[in-house]
């Protein structure tokens, strides 16, 4: 596609990225130019050179009734205007004016029988005509008028015998009943707005304006390359359909993305619309049914016309296992309104045409719950699976949500990637976030690796609770229960490699220990997850051999040690006592649902043998624990004895503790403190060297303490300074600059 129309496309305005058949297709031809002027029907065209709006007549109906209501007021006032300067004679007063001569002129409305005009009020000012004023009177005799007004000559009078024209008495009469009439058919258009309303029941709900539509591209989509590779057809045949017409391809009617939650498939059906630049109909599972009886099936029929008309388009259902279940699953013989839903969308779905170029897209992690008709081909026809990304996608989704986030020089994505196994892609951002929002409230200007590791842990097993007191007694059993975990798990071949052990309370856990695989694994052999039994009764062992009782600390290990070895039995078919065979198979009970209960399609004798083999794997399990804590007892002792006094060991202190090199790690680390603090006396050294030079400082001492660590610096009588720390001395060489000895001193100050 161009760049003139990726900026469009960015812009949030529709385009029409196909080109003509090298043929001259003139049908193809004609449904572009449709598809152009067809963008919005609801809102009008996506921009203002799109073409003419459609005229509302709901608007125009509201801005007439104003203005009749406005020319209605204004006349009535200026009619009470005039009544108020309008002397209001009676026929008696009429008369003698007439006779008096103080009438100017006179006419008479005989459909009202009133006599309207100017008089003088005074009779000395007859003949001014500045003194006229109006009057009004009532005269019903008509004969006796025109004989009082024919004595008087020089009156001017006239008479309107005029009558209303039936049409105008009608149109009088009828128009309040019209104006009501035109009320109820505005509010009744304002009911049925397929936006929503009162009386919109059966209108689509799904989300078509250029505002609503997705600004998503495929270079914001990651760790899910095959996915796209597939997707990517789907939108170069909206951009130039011609091109697989001519071959006699049919495009697939319905995409299906399968994955886990938050792997991306929402994300990747807004990627295909971004990308191709067409109409794009987005709508949930949910958004289908109401209370009515009905509204599903309607909707369904609104959401496929509207999507013919605009095509080539994408109509994306998010979640269609909320409408898409397995026909027969409802109380009474499942005919209920959901079914009568996914019927209609299975009818829709066969209606569609070769040349209407509309694509179904939807999403779910449940497709084993789905009805057979929705998968069979000519509906679904392809399925697409997005699966957890594996560490090469990991650190790609990584650095997407990291874009717009300062990172630290000591951020290695490929490294948090390695330590985020079974994370998601939503996973991966919540983590990218929480270490954010953990930078921001410290207070730092980036982001650390120390707030990216804290939020991994946050994310795994809860946020730290640093502020619960507990006994002596308690800290000292959590630590031999951690330490046995992680011993247990260091000393098994198969088993996850130890990162961290942390006897701070982490959600609902008490300590913990991480273990994560260095590598990505797909497969379980019988060896691992033996050990893993092993490890995960490290704990309970640990409380046996070195505690003086037995604590409830060990329940979830317990829980997770009986599933996994009751799965080794009746589904991995890994017990060599009842041979690779599975047990029991989900109930499909069609008013329980799916999956509530499992039948146990064995003899009550074969549950006996299951039960034992269980127990068996677990006493081995138990057994090997208790054999390794007890060979390595002083190194129990050592590592509960380092988690009391520092709470937390990770990294290369974890490495060195499991492996028994302890005092070596701790000389490593003296050192190294050692040359932090040489180098911070170094520095300090030479500030001082640079104030004494301007006199701004008195003389320095010999020895100073650094604050960065325990540690002692003595200047020796050569320059050269010496950094003592825990039995471990540097001698640093003099600072350049400063004198070496008193003479060199005296010598400089002579200067």
């Amino acid at each position: 596609m161009s760049e003139e129309n990726n900026d469009k496309k960015k812009a949030g305005k529709f385009v029409d990225a196909g080109k003509p058949d090298a043929k001259g297709d003139k049908r193809e031809e004609e449904r572009r130019a449709k598809m152009k002027e067809l963008l919005n029907p609801i809102d009008g065209p996506a921009d203002k050179n799109a073409g003419p709006r459609k005229p509302n007549w709901r608007s125009i109906l509201l801005y007439a009734l104003i203005l009749v209501v406005v020319v209605v007021a204004v006349g009535s006032a200026v009619q009470r205007q005039a009544n108020e300067n309008t002397v209001e004679l009676a026929t008696s007063e009429f008369v003698s004016a007439v006779e008096d001569g103080q009438v100017s002129e006179a006419t008479y409305v005989a459909m009202t029988y009133t006599i309207k005009g100017e008089y003088w009020p005074e009779a000395d000012k007859i003949g001014d005509e500045n003194a006229l004023v109006p009057f009004t009177s009532t005269y019903l005799g008509t004969d006796s008028l025109a004989e009082l007004m024919a004595s008087h000559p020089e009156v001017k009078y006239v008479a309107d015998v005029s009558t209303t024209p039936t049409w105008v008495s009608l149109l009088t009469s009828m128009l309040p009943m019209l104006i009501l009439i035109g009320v109820m058919v505005y509010f009744m258009n304002k009911f049925s707005d397929p936006t929503g309303g009162a009386m919109g029941f059966g209108k689509t709900k799904a989300q078509t304006t250029d505002a609503t539509r997705p600004k998503v591209c495929f270079d914001d989509v990651a760790g899910c390359d095959e996915a796209i590779e597939e997707l990517k057809e789907i939108k170069d045949y909206l951009d130039n359909p011609a091109k697989y017409q001519d071959l006699g391809a049919k495009i697939p009617h319905g995409v299906l993305l399968v994955g886990p939650p938050g792997t991306g498939k929402t994300l990747l059906a807004k990627a295909v619309a971004g990308e191709a630049g067409v109409p794009f109909f987005q709508i949930s599972g949910s958004g289908f049914v109401e209370m009515f009886v009905g509204v599903g099936a309607s909707r369904v029929r609104d959401l496929f016309a509207k999507a013919k008309e605009q095509a080539p388009s994408i109509i994306f259902i998010d979640e269609i296992d909320a409408v898409g279940r397995q026909r027969g699953t409802g109380v009474g013989g499942g005919h209920d309104e959901r079914e009568q839903t996914l019927n209609q969308l299975l009818v829709e779905m066969d209606g569609f045409e070769e040349h209407q170029s509309v694509i179904l897209m939807a999403a779910t992690n449940r497709p084993d719950v789905l009805d057979p008709a929705l998968l069979r081909p000519g509906r679904f026809d392809r399925q697409v699976t997005v699966d957890r990304p594996d560490v090469k996608g990991r650190e790609a989704i990584l650095g997407i949500h990291a874009r717009n986030k300062p990172l630290s020089t000591d951020v290695d994505l490929a490294r948090v990637a390695q330590l985020t196994p079974g994370f998601s892609g939503a996973d991966l951002g919540n983590l990218m976030n929480e270490s954010a929002l953990l930078a921001a409230r410290r207070g730092h200007e980036r982001i650390g690796m120390d707030e990216i590791t804290e939020s991994m842990e946050r994310c795994i097993a809860g946020p730290a609770r640093k502020s619960r007191v507990m006994t002596d007694t308690e800290r000292k059993t959590i630590a031999y229960h951690e330490s046995g975990h992680a011993l247990v798990g260091h000393m098994l071949a198969n088993a996850d490699p130890v990162k961290k052990i942390s006897i701070i309370p982490r959600g609902q856990a008490l300590g913990y220990t991480l273990s994560m695989p260095d590598e990505d694994h797909f497969l379980q052999t019988r060896n691992s997850m033996l050990d893993s039994l092993a490890m995960m009764l490290g704990g309970r062992t640990a409380e046996e051999l070195f505690c003086d009782d037995i604590t409830t600390g060990a329940s979830n290990d317990i829980e997770r040690a009986t599933k996994v070895a009751r799965s080794m039995v009746v589904s991995y078919g890994m017990c060599e006592e009842l041979g690779p065979q599975m047990y029991g198979e989900p109930n499909h009970e069609v008013f329980l649902g799916r999956d509530i209960a499992t039948q146990g399609n064995y003899s009550p004798e074969t549950a006996h043998r299951i039960d034992l083999e269980v127990s068996r794997l677990i006493k081995e399990a138990h057994e090997r624990a208790r054999k390794v804590l007890s060979e390595n007892a002083e190194q129990m002792h050592l590592m509960a004895t380092v988690l009391l006094e520092r709470e937390t060991v990770d990294g290369d202190a974890c490495q060195a503790l499991l492996d028994n090199r302890w005092q070596e790690y701790l000389a490593g680390e003296a050192e190294q403190k050692a040359k932090v603090a040489a180098a911070d006396a170094a520095k300090t050294a030479e500030e001082r060297a640079a104030k004494e030079a301007e006199n701004q400082l008195p003389e320095a001492e010999s020895v100073v303490k650094v604050d960065s660590c325990d540690a002692e610096v003595r200047t020796n009588a050569d320059g050269s300074t010496t950094v003592v720390y825990d039995g471990h001395a540097q001698t640093l060489p003099p600072v350049e600059g400063e004198p070496k000895d008193e003479a060199e001193a005296g010598e400089k100050k002579g200067e």
